[in-house]
């Protein structure tokens, strides 16, 4: 049984993948999701999260947000929803007949009320580390946690402490982490949901596995790692990665990192 279940499926817009088709009818790819979770959590623990990561499907101009889409399959399964969380990154393509979009979405479930949550792992720099108590019986201690603050549902990275919305950048060109992947999630996105939502030694498994990005993730903090890929070519980017990973070697870019903000200058308003 798996402890953790965390991928990213594909969207349903044509991408080249090996294997199946990424450009089926809305309504048959729906279908096919749903059996592929179905299996999945016949395969979670009791105590154990599933993490579906998804993005909107685009056909004809039209936006489907997949996560809508896929709520009730989860809902039928008896899952329990614990957090839709807003991915937000600053590049991608730019649209030309409406907003260019930004972010994505990860849906944690759990299948019990008995689940993990490891917060102390997870916690980021409060906004007011020292602020106390001005009044009251705790008047003079602090107010807040001293290991920091709950990340929100949404998440940032500001002046160098992350605040509440998780702007983890995406993996395009120029990033560390590329591959051969056409649509590759950071390290950085589920390393948090890694530490939150398994111990040390737990099964983490992930059924697109891709070029191995949860796998090695996983393998960074010591949880064992399971995963599918028909590709044959991505499978081997992902032993590689891996094998990094567990040596410590694998490169990748922390989330805690702040993300550069050109300096601004003063507009000429004449």
């Amino acid at each position: 049984m798996f402890d953790l279940i965390f991928t990213s499926p594909p969207y349903n817009l044509g991408k080249p993948y090996t294997g199946y088709a990424d450009d089926r009818d809305l309504q048959e790819y729906l279908e096919w999701q749903a059996e592929i979770i179905t299996e999945c959590v016949e395969c979670l623990a009791d105590s154990g999260s599933i993490c579906w990561q998804v993005g909107n499907y685009v056909s004809n101009g039209l936006v489907v947000p997949l996560d809508m889409e896929l709520y009730p399959v989860f809902k039928k399964l008896g899952l329990k929803l614990r957090n839709r969380i807003v991915w937000h990154f600053g590049h991608g393509l730019h649209c030309s007949r409406r907003f260019s979009g930004r972010y994505e979405v990860v849906l944690w479930y759990t299948k019990t009320e008995n689940y993990k949550f490891n917060l102390d792992a997870v916690r980021i720099p409060s906004k007011y580390p020292n602020k106390k108590h001005f009044k009251g019986p705790n008047k003079g201690q602090l107010s807040g946690n001293p290991l920091g603050k709950n990340p929100a549902d949404i998440w940032s990275e500001t002046e160098g402490a992350i605040e509440d919305v998780w702007d983890i950048p995406n993996v395009k060109h120029n990033h560390v982490e590329k591959t051969i992947h056409p649509c590759q999630f950071p390290v950085g996105l589920v390393m948090r949901f890694i530490r939150a939502l398994t111990d040390e030694g737990d099964a983490v498994f992930d059924p697109f596995l891709g070029v191995g990005t949860t796998a090695a993730a996983a393998a960074m903090w010591k949880r064992h790692f399971f995963g599918c890929e028909l590709d044959y070519g991505y499978f081997q980017t992902a032993l590689k990665r891996i094998q990094q990973a567990t040596n410590g070697l694998l490169p990748f870019r922390d989330p805690n990192k702040p993300i550069y903000q050109p300096p601004r200058k003063e507009l000429n308003t004449r």
